[in-house]
């Protein structure tokens, strides 16, 4: 912003006379300024909900949701770890708060025991868990990357620690299942009690593979 300012008479000189001087106001660099401090709380309030509300778009597709300690991890590092990650996938780094405040009186809330320490968040976006998890294992391996593991994850409800996570990287992929359930809809009813005790989603997922199987054969008459 400049002021122009014109001098109409002065008594100390006649070249002061329609003289106009320019003034540039500069804002205090000091961080007691309060015009800087709103305009700086503003900025900060507008990206935290922004924050908040891209994990919460997130997990409206999302069937796991896995935190990763990604202390000491370079920019290169995250970009070529992004590339490698299908598009099933979503890495996002936020704050721990941040998250906390996303999560709040959802399933996903089973995740605050490993909202600590510095955490980027994988959002798995497919029901075949293992194919997405396991691009982050590869490149954990081919960087020795032995510090930056999974510190948590949500599936289905129930938190997974990094000890358990076997169970969710040799979980049976989907044609697996497939297989598995409709030849246990065709035995005998103990071996259907059996695979009706399975995980709900392969539950889920044999079933919409069974009506398929049915509106296949009803077409092909």
């Amino acid at each position: 912003m400049e002021v122009a300012l014109l001098s109409f008479s002065s008594s100390l000189s006649p070249l002061c006379h329609n003289r106009t001087l320019t003034l540039s106001p500069k804002l205090s660099k000091s961080p007691n300024h309060p015009r800087l401090l709103t305009i700086r709380s503003a900025v900060s309030r507008s990206k935290k909900e922004e924050t908040v509300e891209t994990v919460k778009s997130h997990l409206e597709n999302c069937h796991l949701l896995a935190a990763i300690n990604y202390k000491g991890l370079t920019v290169k590092q995250f970009q070529d770890l992004r590339r490698t990650l299908p598009d099933t996938t979503k890495l996002v780094v936020a704050k721990n708060t941040l998250v906390i405040k996303a999560i709040e009186g959802t399933k996903w809330e089973a995740l605050k025991p490993c909202m600590k320490g510095m955490n980027a968040w994988l959002f798995v976006q497919t029901d075949e868990i293992p194919s997405a998890i396991k691009p982050y294992r590869s490149f954990q391996k081919e960087r020795k990357l032995e510090d930056n593991d999974f510190a948590g994850a949500v599936f289905e409800g129930k938190f997974y620690a990094p000890d358990n996570f076997k169970a969710l990287e040799t979980m049976p992929t989907r044609a697996e299942v497939y297989a598995k359930m409709l030849g246990a809809l065709q035995s005998p009813a103990i071996n259907l009690v059996s695979t009706l005790q399975a995980p709900a989603i392969e539950v889920i997922m044999v079933l919409k593979a069974y009506v398929k199987k049915l509106e296949d054969e009803s077409n092909a008459a």
